[in-house]
């Protein structure tokens, strides 16, 4: 039985943008956004999200979003609109639909570097965050892996190909999945059309990110979420959130919260119990901070 409600809305440009809403009627605890990494998309929050959007008194409602050119969102014909910007005022204006403010926020990746902006350019939006393997230093080992399969890996034949696929590419830095959780981060990796694998992302986002330069340290932005509880969760091989920077940000943010997810890379995945437990402890604690009213 699907648990949650498919959304689209459109962008302030006309793009037809999806998104999944997890739903908890009456719902009284803050609702949980989340983003996804550059490449990802919404189906990689659903074992959080059915965790946390139980129908009791703990549930909360929880929405992730598909950027544009990902996931279930279209594409964009102009791949320079792949932008921090552009995709951070689909964020906010989808925020804005939906009524959320003071929302809880995870970002994985570039979803958490959209969490930081979000606290310096609306406040209001966000009342706790989650930065899932992301800070304001991103290694340069890291980054140059990620370039390297971007808009490259080879569209599968069928679902065992792509188990193969993402096993192969995703094994090193993720030696604790289990052999029979490969196949199911396939479907979470490609789009599943008409039975087969489809692609997850225009591949013209390979195009937006060869024209970034170099990603500038994010201080400033980090330091925006002194002012809210902060969970930072590390991935025990991490190439992108070094344990340095992660020490320095414990250093600058007076109520920073951290976990290292033992035997997985950048970025965790969220399908442990512990990571998911971490989490849904840190919102319970946080929930009581701001009153929020119910969700419609």
């Amino acid at each position: 039985m699907q648990r949650y409600n498919e959304i689209y809305f459109t962008s302030r440009d006309g793009l037809r943008l999806y998104a999944r809403h997890y739903p908890v009627p009456g719902a009284q605890r803050r609702p949980l956004l989340c983003l996804p990494g550059l490449t990802r998309n919404s189906r990689d929050f659903h074992d959080l999200a059915c965790a946390l959007a139980t129908p009791d008194a703990d549930g909360r409602q929880v929405y992730a979003l598909d950027y544009r050119g990902r996931g279930r969102s279209q594409h964009d014909p102009n791949w320079r609109n792949y932008s921090i910007l552009i995709e951070l005022n689909d964020v906010l204006d989808f925020m804005i639909v939906k009524g959320l403010q003071h929302a809880a926020v995870l970002g994985t990746s570039r979803g958490g570097i959209l969490a930081m902006l979000m606290a310096v350019i609306r406040p209001a939006s966000v009342g706790a965050v989650i930065l899932n393997d992301i800070g304001p230093v991103m290694e340069s080992e890291g980054l140059a892996r990620i370039a390297a399969y971007v808009g490259r890996v080879p569209l599968p034949a069928d679902w065992a190909e792509a188990t193969r696929m993402v096993r192969d590419i995703n094994q090193r830095q993720f030696p604790a999945v289990a052999e029979n959780q490969w196949a199911e981060l396939a479907h979470q990796y490609f789009n599943d059309d008409n039975g087969l694998p489809g692609p997850a992302y225009d591949p013209a986002l390979a195009k937006a990110l060869a024209q970034m330069q170099a990603i500038p340290e994010l201080w400033p932005q980090f330091q925006a979420l002194s002012k809210v509880p902060t969970l930072v969760l590390r991935g025990e091989h991490s190439d992108i959130l070094s344990p340095a920077t992660l020490q320095d940000m414990r250093g600058r943010h007076p109520r920073l919260e951290a976990i290292t997810v033992a035997g997985e890379g950048h970025a965790p995945l969220l399908k442990d119990a512990r990571s998911i437990g971490a989490v849904a402890d840190f919102l319970q604690r946080t929930d009581r901070e701001i009153a929020y009213p119910a969700a419609a």
